[in-house]
């Protein structure tokens, strides 16, 4: 497996990686037709225009498999609400249900937090649904604090969600993750 920086050539691997693990993650949490209806072809346009779209302090990065399949995806950029105290975000990360629990998840989180270091953000946060146990016990394992929450509307489903903070990004940074 390797990390690396997504490219536009990426957009269709990223959309399938994206769109089942909503199916798979959010299972339960967002209505089903919703997760149904999720397609394809909208999320590689999503990130065609992503990819091809010159914002230097966004990073993405994916996870592929040594054959060249990307089964995961993260990124980050800066803070997007106006916190004060924590500048750099988390933005994603999403990874195949069948590749979860392999220390893919920390090595994304860590390309990110190399890459927030590098563009001067020293403290990050995310957001991620309350309901989705599992990638709250993966973002405490991290370290992460919960520091604030809020509901937002998905698919006409109020969806609970809590935001984990870092004030030392370089606590996520690993030395496999540089890529």
């Amino acid at each position: 497996m390797r990390i690396r920086t997504a490219e536009p050539r990426d957009a269709d691997s990223l959309a399938r990686v994206h769109v089942d693990s909503w199916r798979s993650t959010y299972a339960g949490i967002l209505p089903d037709e919703f997760l149904a209806g999720l397609s394809y072809r909208d999320r590689e346009s999503f990130w065609e225009q992503v990819l091809t779209t010159a914002r230097p302090t966004v990073s993405n990065f994916l996870a592929e498999t040594e054959s060249g399949d990307v089964v995961g995806l993260a990124a980050g950029g800066p803070e997007r609400t106006g916190n004060e105290t924590y500048l750099g975000e988390l933005y994603l990360v999403y990874l195949l249900e069948q590749y979860q629990r392999r220390g893919l998840g920390r090595l994304l989180v860590s390309a990110v937090a190399e890459r927030l270091l590098a563009d001067g953000f020293h403290s990050m946060l995310l957001w991620v649904a309350k309901d989705n146990h599992p990638a709250c016990r993966f973002y405490e394992a991290l370290g992460g604090e919960p520091i604030e929450s809020r509901t937002i509307d998905i698919a006409g489903a109020g969806v609970a969600e809590v935001a984990y903070g870092w004030l030392q990004v370089a606590d996520l940074v690993t030395e496999q993750a540089g890529a």
